[in-house]
């Protein structure tokens, strides 16, 4: 795999991943960024695009952070060097950005986060920091030079800056310089700073890390949903105490086990993760028809296209079961017969879908109507109608 610099994915993923920094030189030789810094300026433009410009000034407060949705008069005033441009999501707007991502597809496509690209003047630059997921960083234009420090710890401290996290000591030990078409991966935690030499764009893609708080947190309000308000702690086996005021461990052990068989249950765990990282977070996801269509007319559109595409917008992942297999869409469960892990496969691994390999599950009721209702939400959609800027 090119992508890879020769290693093969099991190779990467053994030695690299979460472990090590990795330099590639010419991962996609010959690389051409399919935008143009105008472009990605034009979409920072736009209110249901998630933008931002960091500044590097002198002064007590050298670090300034502003919010899109930018104004082309905004673009105007901009100084000619120390500013970066950043855009999240742009595989959700950029059907060309969005094909880099089968570049990825030996790491689980649910840990997958986004493409976040970003455009630098001379000098550019976010500062040194950490991320907690992994990236890889792609130079789409121009040169970058990349600096790590293994030495930064976590709760480095950081300059006092409301909303960047900014190291306030990064001593560098390793440095590359960056051309289109090279790429770098960094661990979680990896501290990191990157300048831009001269005008340049990277492409940066992301990976989902959930923090635990955040996965305990679901979870237990998960749970929490489905618990009656008549499901109460018991203790009929009650006995005399000895002290009234003692929390004895006959009670400590009733509490535990309510906690035990509320929270620990693998199946109803599995189905909620499945829910809760397919979920997709995005309340800018743009509309699906006004009106649902019929199975027989979405035929006639699939046919007449040629095949369907995932919506970017969309998150896809299915769990396989002893008798049956769970398909999760954007936190919706789909529950599928075990006959049926083919087409949960195809729905998930890949992003685009010939009219021909659909064409067995296009004669099941089941999976037609599956592939209907996913269209009609706007999960799936027809190649001409991805989003385009």
């Amino acid at each position: 795999m090119q992508l890879l610099g020769g290693l093969s994915p099991q190779q990467f993923l053994q030695d690299y991943w979460q472990k090590q920094p990795l330099l590639i030189r010419q991962a996609i030789p010959g690389f051409i960024s399919p935008l143009t810094p105008d472009e990605l300026a034009g979409l920072a433009c736009e209110a249901t695009v998630e933008s931002r410009i960091v500044l590097q000034q002198t002064g007590e407060r050298p670090w300034q952070l502003e919010q899109g949705p930018f104004t082309e008069a905004r673009f105007a005033s901009l100084p000619e060097t120390h500013w970066t441009l950043l855009v999240q999501k742009v595989n959700q707007w950029v059907p060309d950005v969005a094909t880099l991502l089968d570049q990825f597809d030996f790491i689980p496509g649910w840990r997958l986060d986004d493409i976040m690209v970003s455009y630098a003047a001379e000098q550019g630059s976010v500062g040194p920091h950490t991320d907690q997921y992994d990236v890889f960083l792609l130079q789409g234009l121009g040169q970058r030079r990349w600096q790590i420090d293994p030495g930064a710890q976590a709760g480095a401290p950081l300059l006092d800056h409301p909303d960047l996290c900014i190291l306030r000591d990064f001593k560098a030990e390793q440095e590359w310089c960056l051309d289109p078409g090279d790429m770098l991966y960094l661990p979680p935690g990896l501290a990191h700073y990157g300048v831009s030499q001269g005008e340049g764009m990277t492409y940066s893609v992301g990976f989902r890390a959930p923090a635990c708080s955040e996965l305990i947190s679901s979870w237990v309000d998960d749970v929490i949903a489905l618990l009656p308000d008549s499901l109460r702690y018991t203790d009929r086996d009650l006995s005399v105490p000895v002290h009234p005021g003692e929390i004895d461990p006959a009670a400590l052990r009733r509490v535990r086990d309510i906690l035990r068989q509320r929270l620990v249950d693998d199946d109803q765990m599995n189905r909620w993760f499945g829910r809760y990282i397919t979920e997709s977070g995005n309340t800018e996801q743009p509309a699906a028809g006004v009106e649902d269509i019929s199975t027989e007319t979405f035929l006639t559109r699939l046919r007449q296209a040629g095949g369907l595409q995932r919506s970017e917008f969309s998150r896809y992942a299915f769990i396989r079961q002893t008798d049956r297999v769970l398909l999760y869409v954007d936190g919706e469960e789909y529950f599928l017969s075990a006959s049926q892990a083919a087409f949960a496969s195809l729905l998930c691994d890949q992003r685009h879908y010939l009219a021909v390999e659909l064409q067995p599950y296009l004669e099941n009721a089941t999976s037609l109507s599956l592939l209907t209702e996913l269209f009609n939400r706007g999960a799936l959609v027809l190649p001409d109608e991805c989003v385009q800027h």
